[in-house]
C-alpha cells in the first residue's frame, strides 16, 4: 500500500518555526516531484512549495516565499518544509503530495496525498 504520512504538525506561537516531514512508504518517490499544500478553515486547499526530484529550482507561493524551505531526502524517500516567521495566516492542514513533474503538481495534478498535520499559529 502506497502512502504519505506527514508529521510535526502543532501549535505555535506567532513569529515562531515548525518543521514538517513527510515520508513515502510503498514505493519509491526519489523519481517524482513533492510538494506541501496547505488549506485553512473555510479556504480552498493550496499549493504552498514544490520540490522536483533532482531537488533543483523550488516553487513557493508569494505568501510563504523566504519564509518557508522545501527539501527532499530521496534516500528516505522524505520530504520536509521548514516554516519560519509564522503567522496566524499560516494555521492550516498541511498535505504532502507528489506527481510526476512539479508542473503537475503546480497544475493540482496530484498522484498521492498525505492525510495531512495541523498547522496552528496562535498565541
Amino acid at each position: 500500500q502506497v502512502q504519505l504520512t506527514e508529521s510535526g504538525g502543532g501549535l505555535v506561537q506567532p513569529g515562531g518555526s515548525l518543521s514538517l516531514s513527510c515520508v513515502g512508504s510503498g514505493r519509491s518517490f526519489s523519481m517524482d516531484a513533492m510538494g506541501w499544500f496547505r488549506q485553512a478553515p473555510g479556504k480552498e486547499r493550496e499549493l504552498v512549495a514544490a520540490i522536483p526530484w533532482h531537488s533543483g529550482v523550488p516553487y513557493y507561493s508569494a505568501s510563504v516565499r523566504n519564509r518557508f524551505t522545501i527539501t527532499r531526502d530521496n534516500a528516505k524517500n522524505a520530504v520536509f518544509l521548514q516554516m519560519d516567521t509564522l503567522t496566524s495566516e499560516d494555521t492550516a492542514i498541511y498535505f504532502c503530495a507528489t506527481a510526476s513533474a512539479i508542473s503537475d503538481i503546480r497544475n493540482s495534478k496530484i498522484e498521492y496525498w498525505g492525510q495531512g498535520t495541523q498547522v496552528t499559529v496562535s498565541a
